[in-house]
């Protein structure tokens, strides 16, 4: 399988030309590389200086660079449709008024999910080493990321893995029990479970795959990378850079008004990039006088960012997200869970214990992490935050350790 290259940040920051400049170097130096538009305001083609389609296509402005935006509704039309008449099948079994069945299989979400679906099939399919993607803004990214995931859920509570389940399920609620004719819906609902596995496997392996954080040095800006870096962390997805961009020149010793702007506005910006503590490197591009476009101007954007370092860093070993701790025996034992996140100090975090699960919801974005079967005994005693992450204290429930 290809590597994947996932390019995002607050809209206008220039992620799409540094995705096409990423790609473009790759391919320069010996890689074949494809590069995808995701994002629904499509301005790879208008990047690269070349008309795109839905189909991979290579430009022929460079050897080994290939490039495609796709086209979700098309996605949809085409893998959703079949789905979405077996759906309307066993609800209109279930006595599920045609029109309301119609509704009901229009699932918010799905257009993006058959995006990120059709990224993994042209990293799996393709003759590309690496496969470099331009995703939406942010916030459309970090919905999209969390799609996988939560389709995935929604699907085991109303359809349960075991096959035959299903299909008992399917024919019980259409009223007959003639299972055979629910199998074509069994089959497609195991697709889906199949595909969003393939998907969540994708996205927290990070040999395979990693985030790339644009930005510009601006405090709204990097506020917003900050929650990104936080989100995409919780959600167990590797960043493997952070690129600020469109940095003002530095006027060196030359005086006058227009120099004096020059060195006040590059003074902000970098002051700016100072208070990213405890994020990494940052690699930073200067703002150009003219728009880099076309492959030739690309490439030396490209050559600015990473200069002579090869774009495409080795694979990367999971970072564990929990480590536990303890001292003490029996219910005496005192234990801690560190959850490690790169966290500012207004980070608005809230715990809750679910079932066997900690609900971790940081500035609005939740998700259940798993507990280690020691800690299933225990409760909840406490929890302290700092810019690593959060740990939470434990003591052994004397109710369940009689």
């Amino acid at each position: 399988m290809s590597r994947v290259l996932l390019f995002t940040g607050k809209g206008g920051v220039g992620k799409t030309t540094l995705a096409a400049a990423t790609a473009a170097s790759l391919a320069a130096n010996g890689r074949k590389a494809l590069v995808v538009s995701t994002d629904p305001a499509h301005s790879l083609g208008d990047a690269l200086d070349v008309r795109l389609g839905a189909a991979p296509s290579e430009v022929d402005t460079a050897d080994g660079l290939f490039a495609c935006q796709i086209d979700p509704r098309g996605l949809v039309d085409e893998a959703w449709g079949e789905l979405r008449g077996h759906l309307r099948t066993v609800l209109a079994g279930a006595g599920v008024d045609e029109l309301d069945a119609e509704e009901l299989t229009v699932l918010p979400g799905v257009e993006e999910l058959l995006a990120l679906a059709e990224v993994r099939r042209l990293a799996s399919n393709g003759p590309w080493e690496v496969v470099v993607v331009d995703c939406g803004p942010t916030a459309e990214t970090l919905r999209l990321l969390s799609l996988p995931e939560a389709f995935a859920g929604y699907l085991e509570r109303l359809f349960p893995t075991h096959r035959r389940v299903v299909r008992g399920l399917l024919a019980g609620v259409a009223g007959t029990g003639t299972v055979e004719k629910w199998d074509a819906t069994a089959d497609a609902l195991s697709r889906l479970a199949e595909r969003l596995d393939s998907l969540r496997t994708m996205l927290s392996d990070p040999s395979s795959c990693s985030v790339r954080l644009v930005l510009t040095p601006e405090r709204v800006v990097a506020a917003e990378t900050r929650r990104t870096l936080t989100a995409l962390a919780l959600q167990g997805i590797r960043v493997d850079s952070v690129i600020a961009n469109r940095l003002v020149p530095s006027p060196g010793s030359a005086r006058g008004a227009a120099a004096t702007w020059l060195r006040t506005r590059r003074h902000e910006q970098d002051a700016v990039l100072a208070e990213l503590t405890g994020i990494g490197e940052i690699r930073t591009v200067d703002h150009r006088a003219s728009e880099p476009v076309g492959v030739p101007a690309l490439l030396e954007v490209a050559s600015q960012l990473y200069g002579t370092e090869d774009p495409l860093p080795g694979a990367a070993v999971a970072e564990s997200l929990l480590e536990v701790s303890g001292s003490g025996r029996g219910l005496d034992a005192r234990y801690s869970l560190r959850i490690a996140l790169p966290l500012a100090d207004d980070t608005e975090l809230d715990l809750a214990r679910v079932g066997d699960d900690l609900a971790l919801t940081i500035d609005g974005r939740r998700r259940l992490v798993a507990l280690p079967s020691l800690l299933k005994r225990c409760i909840v005693t406490g929890a302290e935050m700092d810019s690593g992450g959060v740990t939470v204290g434990f003591r052994p429930d004397p109710s369940l350790w009689r």
